[in-house]
């Protein structure tokens, strides 16, 4: 993990009086080396040495801070990753059955006319649009392939 992940995490954390623990690094690192949004049960599962409750709790803070945000999904748990202004804009395709995301970028052209589509929707609507947030929706490779071995021939 870079100094400066943790230099801003430190100085966010001490903005929002908190610390920043062991635990918090580490979830931190594992939030960094996963590459795409994460579920609690992904950390728990992946070896992690981390409490439930203290991952919860940890991530808690973290999101308050603004070190992580944590994505809405229709799965019964959220999925987390490291703030966007820290890993940089990106979408994500999102699996319809098992709820996995993959981070995913746009390219530059069609990110500048999304933005001055969505800012011309907002203004339409009496909003000041501050971001947005695109998510695909599909089948993972593992799904699709499931899916298909379930499709009946005829």
């Amino acid at each position: 993990m870079s100094f400066d992940l943790d230099a801003t995490a430190t100085a966010r954390l001490r903005s929002a009086g908190q610390r920043y623990t062991t635990q918090r690094r580490r979830l931190i690192e594992l939030l960094a080396d996963a590459g795409s949004p994460v579920s609690i049960p992904d950390i728990l599962a992946g070896g992690s040495g981390l409490k439930q409750s203290s991952v919860y709790r940890n991530l808690a803070a973290l999101e308050q801070a603004g070190v992580v945000r944590r994505l809405v999904t229709d799965e019964e748990f959220g999925r987390y990753e490291l703030a966007e202004d820290l890993i940089g804009h990106h979408h994500h395709l999102v699996c319809s059955r098992c709820g996995k995301m993959r981070d995913v970028d746009v390219p530059e052209e069609l990110e500048r006319t999304l933005e001055r589509t969505l800012d011309r929707i907002a203004k339409r609507a009496g909003f000041a649009r501050v971001s947005h947030r695109l998510d695909l929706l599909g089948l993972c490779a593992d799904c699709a392939a499931e899916v298909e071995a379930d499709t009946p021939r005829g």
